[in-house]
């Protein structure tokens, strides 16, 4: 297994959890945050401790996201170059040479006599 195709696990990962941890946001203030916190009791968790988890995880994944596709944008040059063997090889192919004339017009005979 290459280091790019690591990079592209992660980096797969690391989107689908951000989407869930975005999907689990209210941007209103309720959401995940306002179930765990509400009435005005406080319980385990909290919605402030909550909400700056949330918040929190939500700018280290997506920081991570970015990282996670720079470090794999180095690792594509050296994928291209130990599997791109086949594209390595050049294969000349020989034109036929022909002389070329000075001039690019049919050559001039004698007009048919009328014998």
């Amino acid at each position: 297994m290459s280091a790019f195709t690591i990079f592209l696990i992660l980096i797969v990962i690391v989107a689908f959890l951000l989407v869930v941890v975005i999907m689990v946001q209210n941007p209103k203030g309720g959401g995940l945050s306002s179930s765990f916190g509400g009435g005005g009791t406080q319980q385990i968790g909290g919605v402030k401790q909550t909400g700056d988890f949330l918040d929190k995880s939500t700018w280290f994944l997506a920081t991570a996201l970015i990282v996670l596709i720079l470090a794999s944008n180095l690792t594509i040059g050296s994928v291209n170059n130990t599997e791109s063997k086949a594209l390595d090889t050049e294969e000349t192919t020989e034109m036929p040479v022909t002389p070329e004339s000075s001039t690019n017009e049919l050559p001039i005979t004698d007009p048919p006599t009328g014998e």
